[in-house]
């Protein structure tokens, strides 16, 4: 079965069995640990992926994130994870701080459901406010798909998916502005378009 087909049952599992499972440590058995197996990482191998691993947030010492997945002794990837039910808004901030004292350049926040992936594309260091990458894991696209599997650990390379990232991150906005416009124009947008096809004075009825 290859990476399409594995990552789509993983989805099509999540859909059947989300009612059933109640709890965040239920979430993290039943979904986000078979998505990192599907990214090839052996997860009872703590060279590999470390779960509770510590990060010492300022003051607070023994602070933890869920997984860390490493590569060659050095942490690359920060997951932290929530119930599927809730709603991932409300805990950004947390990957946040983890992401600020750790060297890995990509953090993941997710449900199980909803994978967000974040890196440092704005400033060195510091997780971007906004991820490069949505996906639902129930609805995959196909080029989502393709830009999950850089994540595999046979394909991993930090310096490639950043590049990728950036115009993701870019093109995303850009459709997610589109789209906010054609729901709901802006004066400007509306204005843009009119002088296209409008010869005479633009008024305020005319854009009406």
């Amino acid at each position: 079965m290859d990476f399409k087909d594995q990552i789509k049952q993983l989805g099509d599992r999540v859909t059947k069995l989300k009612e059933q499972i109640l709890s965040e440590e239920a979430t993290k058995n039943a979904f986000i640990m078979p998505f990192l197996q599907i990214l090839g990482y052996d997860v009872f191998n703590p060279l590999e992926v470390v779960p509770e691993y510590i990060t010492d947030v300022g003051t607070k010492k023994g602070e933890k994130i869920d997984y860390a997945i490493m590569k060659d002794g050095n942490t690359t990837l920060l997951i932290e994870c929530k119930h599927w039910s809730q709603n991932l808004d409300l805990h950004d901030g947390q990957l946040l701080r983890y992401f600020h004292v750790s060297k890995a350049r990509f953090g993941i926040l997710t449900n199980g459901i909803i994978y967000r992936f974040y890196s440092d594309l704005v400033e060195s260091n510091k997780m971007d406010d906004k991820p490069f990458l949505e996906i639902n894991i129930t609805d995959l696209k196909d080029n989502q798909i393709e830009e999950i599997k850089k994540f595999h650990k046979s394909y991993f390379d930090a310096d490639n998916i950043v590049n990728s990232a950036s115009e993701l991150k870019y093109s995303n906005e850009l459709k997610l502005l589109f789209q906010q416009e054609i729901n709901n124009p802006s004066p400007e947008f509306v204005k843009f378009f009119t002088k296209q096809v409008y010869q005479g004075v633009v008024t305020s009825r005319v854009l009406e």
